[in-house]
C-alpha cells in the first residue's frame, strides 16, 4: 500500500534539502538491531505523534523545520538498498526533496483531524528504499497552523536520538553534529578496535547462553486470540518507593527498579537466576552520546535472587548490569549464529525472548516519607490496552515516566507463552516489592 493524500482538503508542499555527508555501507550494529526487530515483528515501527502548535506558528515555519531536520541529520537522509539476497545496506543522500502535507481541518476539530492523519501515516506501509524516514503534516484551520503530525521509522531513531533532535531543533542548533554517524560507525565496527569490542562481547554472550536457565518463565501459557496482549500499570507509589530506596542505599534509581523487577520475576515467573535481555542505550560509548540515530542493542543480564536480602541484591544487580552493558555492543549477525548453535545444544525449551527497557529520565534520589508511599497505593491503575495478532516478543517490559509523579509499566506478552494473569501479577508484584523495600517490610 502506498501513502496517499486525502481526496480533499489537503495540499502537498515540496521541501528541498541538502546536508553534509553521503555514501553507502552495510548497516551499523544499532541499525541492524532495529532492522532485525522490524523483520521479526513484521512492522516498520512507526514512532512519533500529533501535537498542538504554539499560537502564531505558520506553515512556512514547519517547512523550515522539516528542511532543517532533513539537512542536519544524516539519519533523516538515509534510505535502504537491498542486495539480491535481501540484505539491506544504508544509503545516505547529500540532497533531495520531501513532501510536507498541509491538511485543512475546515469545520472539524483540528485535534481529531491530526489524530486521523497520524493513524493514516502509522497504518500505511513504509517503503524503505523509496521513502524518506519521516512523514510530516501540518493541520490548519481558518488559515492558522494548529497541529503538527510527524511519524518516523524507528530504523533511524531511538529515544535519546529523538531528544537530541528535539532539543537542537528548538534552539536552531547550527554547530556541527556530534559523534559518529551511522556510516562512520559501520567503518569503525570493521576496524581492529571494533572487532575486538565485538569479539569480547560475543565471548561474554556465549558463556552466559550456556549457563543461564533455559526458560524465562515456569509453567505454560494461556493462549488467547488475538494472541499478543499489551497491558499498562500506572503507579504513583512505585516511583516514590524507588526514589526512597535509592536515597537510603545510594544506589541509582534505575538499578533499584531493575532489582525490583528481578524479585518480581523470580516470584511470579518461578525462575532463578533471573535472566533478561536489557536494552542498552550504548550512549556511554565514545562518539555515541549525542548521535541522532539508533545505537541501542540488548545486553544479556542474569542475577541470583533466592535467599538474598534486598539491599545485598541491589549490589549484585548493579554489578551484573555494568558487566552486561559493557558487552552490549556487538555484531548482531555473529550473535545470531552463536545463539542458534547454543539453542541446538540446549534443546527446544531454550528461550531468549524476554526484554526489559527502562526509558525513564534520570531520577534524583531524595528522602521520601514512607507514609506518602502507602497513601499513593490506592491510585494505582492496571488495564489491558491492546490485543493484536501482529508478531511481538514473548515478553517485553518498558518502564516509562507517565507524568512527573507517576511511572507506567508497559508489558507486551505472547499469551501462548505468558498468561495474561501472570503478566498483570508481575507488574503488581514489582510495585509491592518496591513499596515493601521503601517501608521496611522487605528484608
Amino acid at each position: 500500500m502506498t501513502l496517499e493524500m486525502p481526496r480533499s482538503g489537503s495540499t502537498a508542499i515540496t521541501v528541498a534539502f541538502a546536508g553534509e555527508g553521503s555514501g553507502e555501507d552495510v548497516l551499523s550494529w544499532g541499525q541492524r538491531e532495529i532492522w532485525q526487530a522490524l523483520v521479526e515483528q513484521k512492522t516498520w515501527m512507526p514512532i512519533g505523534g500529533a501535537q498542538p502548535l504554539p499560537p502564531g506558528t505558520t506553515v512556512q515555519d514547519m517547512q523550515e523545520r522539516l528542511r532543517y531536520l532533513m539537512s542536519r541529520y544524516q539519519s533523516m537522509r538515509t534510505r535502504l538498498r537491498f542486495e539480491p539476497d535481501g540484505k539491506p545496506r544504508q544509503v545516505v543522500h547529500a540532497s533531495g526533496e520531501i513532501t510536507l502535507e498541509v491538511v485543512d481541518a475546515g469545520a472539524d476539530d483540528p485535534q481529531a483531524v491530526a489524530d486521523a492523519v497520524r493513524v493514516r501515516y502509522e497504518q500505511t506501509d513504509y517503503d524503505f528504499a523509496e521513502e524518506w524516514p519521516v512523514r510530516m503534516a501540518v493541520i490548519v484551520q481558518d488559515g492558522a497552523a494548529t497541529h503538527l503530525v510527524a511519524i518516523m521509522t524507528h530504523l533511524v531513531m531511538d529515544g535519546r536520538g529523538a531528544l537530541v533532535m528535539l532539543e537542537e531543533g528548538e534552539r536552531g542548533e547550527t554547530a556541527p553534529v556530534h559523534g559518529m554517524q551511522a556510516l562512520e560507525q559501520a567503518q569503525w565496527q570493521r576496524s581492529p578496535a571494533g572487532q575486538r569490542q565485538s569479539a569480547a562481547a560475543l565471548r561474554y554472550w556465549e558463556t552466559m547462553l550456556r549457563t543461564i536457565p533455559p526458560r524465562r518463565y515456569a509453567g505454560e501459557g494461556d493462549p488467547h486470540e488475538p494472541r499478543y496482549w499489551r497491558g499498562e500499570l500506572t503507579s504513583a507509589a512505585l516511583p516514590l518507593a524507588v526514589r526512597a530506596v535509592a536515597s537510603r542505599t545510594q544506589i541509582d534509581a534505575s538499578q533499584v527498579m531493575l532489582a525490583v523487577y528481578a524479585v518480581a520475576m523470580a516470584r511470579i515467573c518461578g525462575v532463578d537466576p533471573v535472566a533478561t535481555r536489557l536494552v542498552s542505550s550504548n550512549r556511554f560509548r565514545p562518539g555515541l552520546a549525542e548521535v541522532v540515530g539508533p545505537v541501542s542493542q540488548t545486553a544479556l543480564w542474569s542475577v541470583d535472587v533466592a535467599g538474598v536480602p534486598f539491599d545485598e541484591l541491589l549490589g549484585r544487580v548493579q554489578r551484573a548490569a555494568m558487566v552486561a552493558y559493557k558487552h552490549g555492543y556487538y555484531d548482531r549477525e555473529r550473535l545470531e549464529e552463536i545463539s542458534a548453535a547454543v539453542a541446538l545444544e540446549r534443546g527446544p525449551e531454550f528461550d531468549l525472548n524476554c526484554f526489559y527497557n527502562d526509558r525513564r529520565a534520570p531520577v534524583q534520589a531524595t528522602p521520601v516519607d514512607p507514609e506518602l508511599v502507602r497513601e499513593a497505593l490506592p491510585r494505582t491503575v492496571f488495564e489491558w490496552t491492546i490485543q493484536r495478532d501482529e508478531v511481538y516478543a514473548r515478553m517485553f517490559l518498558n518502564v516509562d515516566d507517565a507524568s512527573p509523579d507517576t511511572v507506567r509499566l508497559h508489558i507486551e506478552i505472547d499469551t501462548h507463552h505468558v498468561p495474561p494473569s501472570a503478566a498483570e501479577a508481575l507488574l503488581r508484584c514489582m510495585e509491592q516489592v518496591a513499596v515493601d523495600a521503601a517501608t521496611g517490610a522487605l528484608a
